[in-house]
């Protein structure tokens, strides 16, 4: 299995010499495994460089979306194969609060955008029901949901296959204020034992209080998650638009130094990729 970090910005893309580290675009992760099968999650800038690789093939794409919020789903009207005549490409959208699980199609309308949507060549369903599931199969996978406490909901993924699980956890805020559609055992439950835990870490302790309740969480507690779980890797994402290479850096090494022999732990970049087979990390 190949896990591969095209987008780990949050909020917006914030390309610049400042974040030529960790990468300025908005979130996508890549799954392959050794038979080909693959997944996609998210839809932000990142599926944009994903895309110029898959449109050399003509296999069938399946993408797994958080929620509809735009730094998850604004790469996907640059998304290649989308144009290309009956690529199929399945869509499975978050459980979000809203009746609007076609929004990644939607903002292909009006004026905001030269093609429309229903004028694509790409066979493109959206599996709705799919997003309701607790779990279901797809591409040689087994997911696992769990809802997100983000505004609006969404989703989060934990994906097994090969003998070996992957969560997806983003965006989600572990100690909100507002409603908890899943609390802090039901996360350890969720994400107990995982090869890899990729969750969302977009804020310190002095971002709050001002951006309580904003459905992001914090460096410390993600990883205190990470390691009361029992997960063998963390690799965070969702990194603010405002976060520099050096204060990334910073935050890495703090907790690197914090869980020494105890959990690996990583700031995500734009680009690494994982070879699970071996564990073997290369960054690009």
């Amino acid at each position: 299995m190949k896990v591969e970090f095209f987008g780990v910005r949050g909020s917006s893309p914030t390309p610049g010499r400042n974040t030529v580290l960790f990468g300025g675009n908005t979130s996508c992760v890549y799954i392959c495994l050794e038979n080909g099968d693959d997944v996609i999650l998210d839809s932000g800038t990142g599926i944009i460089a994903l895309g110029d690789r898959l449109v050399k093939n003509t296999s069938d794409i399946n993408i797994l979306l958080t929620h509809n919020h735009w730094d998850h789903i604004q790469g996907f009207p640059f998304f290649k194969p989308i144009y290309q005549a009956e690529r199929k490409i399945t869509i499975v959208p978050g459980a979000i609060e809203h009746n609007d699980k076609d929004a990644i199609l939607k903002q292909m309308s009006g004026s905001t955008h030269p093609v429309k949507y229903q004028q694509l060549p790409a066979d493109i369903s959206i599996l709705k029901d799919e997003a309701l599931k607790h779990s279901f199969e797809i591409a040689g996978f087994s997911v696992h949901t769990q809802r997100l406490n983000h505004p609006d909901g969404g989703s989060a993924y934990c994906l097994t296959a090969e003998g070996k699980k992957i969560a997806f956890v983003t965006d989600n805020e572990l100690s909100s204020p507002n409603k908890m559609n899943t609390t802090w055992q039901q996360w350890l439950d969720f994400i107990a034992d995982a090869d890899i835990l990729i969750h969302d870490a977009q804020y310190l302790e002095e971002d709050l209080p001002l951006k309580l309740g904003w459905g992001h969480s914090k460096f410390s507690e993600v990883a205190k998650l990470a390691f009361e779980a029992k997960v063998k890797s963390l690799y965070i994402v969702s990194h603010d638009p405002s976060r520099t290479d050096d204060e990334l850096l910073h935050q890495e090494q703090k907790l690197q130094l914090k869980y020494k022999n105890k959990l690996n732990v990583f700031c995500a970049r734009e680009g690494t990729v994982i070879e699970l087979a071996t564990h073997e990390i290369n960054a690009n």
